[in-house]
């Protein structure tokens, strides 16, 4: 028996990967072309335009179906010609191809939202971004917006053909998610921030219901809730009763359910439901074979495999949570109550009732009492006479230093006659 080393598995699946990209790839057909036989010029115009597309020409399709756009604005296949040319960009690809790809596919569904080819537009944008993830343990971006544009195919077409396909890929896409909520949560779980690492493992369970690992988040979040004490108790009760009901084939029923009898805590039954996914999901499921588990850091993608193959994916909004160690407000009340010291909850509410200063007496500002008028006109009063003093104070200076003046000239007068 031949044994290959891991280094070998990997050398061989670059050597294929290499070989096939030297042999080329072959051009596949143009999946939406316009099979009416006719010889009008708009036809001849889109007929150039696809062959062009299907020999990777398109920047020079692009051009003929501009063409027949602005010439022909009233051509029966003008939709057709948008349409290819945003299957033109998507073909063509990278950042900059697409991303003139979902806007051209975004215009598509805006103007001809009742085509049949509006749903597969849409779901050409889900998988652009479905294409763009990153790992798991990585920026989680592309992979909300693939979350949001096949959650946009499911509800604006629940009628297409694509919807089978599209919750696959939603599932797909929300075990990425919560492995990356996952990865988050067991750091702080270990890191010892038992309320951080609850707060997530909550979320994640309540948010990602079919996560492959949804069991052991609970486990773990149980733990955690243990470490905080008499005032988690209930919360980590309720926690190991969701693995036995809600999880009924895991291996972490018998330690819950071991550990709810510690407690004095109700066991409950096992969900029926429950226990048909669980089995449905363990006869379907695939893991990864040696050589797709050695060339997985070579793909840019997450790890999906694990992922559900049933059960309807999450439809709504992640919520906020509050973590446990932060006050709730009715405790807060209940402290506020009591004469013990601690930080509360400062709330904000208007005043009831029109009883108050402020609603029955006048603004200060524009009425004036009685006590203070008069006391300012006293004031005006007795600041008339002082400038009426000291004005006259001025003129009897004045007065004086012309007296003075006349004084001066007559003696001058006097001596120099006497002088002559």
């Amino acid at each position: 028996m031949i044994r290959f080393s891991r280094f070998s598995v990997v050398l061989m699946a670059v050597s294929a990967l290499l070989a096939t990209s030297a042999c080329g790839f072959k051009r596949k057909k143009y999946e939406n072309p316009i099979t009416k036989d006719t010889q009008q010029p708009d036809k001849i115009l889109f007929d150039k335009s696809i062959k062009d597309i299907e020999k990777g020409r398109y920047e020079l399709a692009r051009l003929t179906l501009n063409t027949l756009i602005n010439t022909y604005d009233t051509s029966e296949f003008l939709a057709k010609a948008k349409l290819a040319i945003a299957d033109s960009w998507y073909r063509e690809g990278g950042t900059h191809g697409m991303a003139q790809a979902e806007a051209e596919y975004k215009d598509f569904i805006l103007f001809y939202p009742a085509m049949e080819e509006a749903a597969e537009s849409q779901k050409r944008i889900c998988d652009i971004h479905i294409g763009l993830m990153e790992k798991a343990d990585r920026d989680p971006n592309n992979a909300l917006r693939a979350e949001y544009e096949c959650k946009q195919l499911i509800t604006q077409f629940p009628n297409s053909k694509f919807i089978p396909e599209t919750e696959q890929k939603l599932r797909n896409v929300q075990e990425a998610l919560a492995t990356s909520e996952f990865v988050v949560a067991e750091i702080y779980h270990h890191k010892g921030s038992n309320s951080a690492a609850d707060n997530r493992y909550t979320g994640l369970v309540q948010q990602y219901p079919l996560f492959s690992r949804a069991d052991f988040a609970l486990w773990e979040d149980a733990d955690s809730l243990r470490k905080m004490g008499k005032p988690a108790r209930e919360k980590e009760g309720e926690a190991l009763q969701k693995i036995v009901r809600d999880y009924p084939l895991s291996p972490y029923v018998d330690p819950a359910k071991k550990r709810l009898k510690e407690m004095e805590m109700t066991i409950p039954e096992a969900d029926p439901r429950a226990v048909a996914h669980m089995k449905y999901e363990m006869e379907n499921r695939k893991r990864l074979g040696l050589l797709s588990r050695d060339t997985q850091f070579l793909k840019r993608g997450p790890d999906v495999s694990m992922a559900a193959k049933s059960g309807m994916p999450t439809m709504t909004n992640p919520k906020q949570s509050v973590p446990l160690s932060v006050p709730s407000a009715a405790a807060a009340l209940a402290a506020s109550a009591a004469p013990a010291t601690g930080v509360n909850d400062v709330t904000i509410a208007p005043l009831t009732g029109g009883n108050t200063a402020l609603d029955t007496k006048p603004d200060a500002r524009t009425t004036l009492p009685a006590d203070a008028a008069k006391s300012d006109a006293a004031k005006a009063d007795a600041a008339t006479p002082a400038k009426t003093d000291q004005t006259s104070t001025t003129d009897t200076s004045k007065s004086k230093k012309k007296t003075k003046k006349k004084t001066t000239k007559t003696d001058l007068t006097k001596t120099t006659s006497s002088q002559e």
